[in-house]
């Protein structure tokens, strides 16, 4: 048997190492910072998932799920799944 995944548009934002005060706007409480984390010269995030706290790193792509769930996601990954469509 063989299947097809069904397109559907997702929200995105792409951590830089900089800009957790516009990933903590778009996941919200899902975002953990520096807990548990070494500092380094930037800021540490972790990411409140179905599986549990996943971290983030620098150049991740932080996905909104068909039901509202957050998860980080590689950048080869999301550019071999995902096609950007507009803002």
């Amino acid at each position: 048997m063989k299947a097809r995944k069904k397109p559907a548009e997702i929200e995105f934002i792409e951590y830089d190492g900089f800009n957790s005060d516009k990933v903590k706007d778009f996941v919200g409480e899902s975002l953990i910072i520096g807990t548990g984390f070494e500092y380094q010269n930037w800021e540490k995030l972790g990411i409140k998932t179905l599986e549990g706290i996943t971290n983030v790193s620098i150049g991740d792509y932080i996905i909104k799920g068909v039901q509202g769930e957050f998860y980080p996601c590689k950048p080869d990954i999301f550019e071999q799944t995902y096609e950007i469509v507009g803002e």
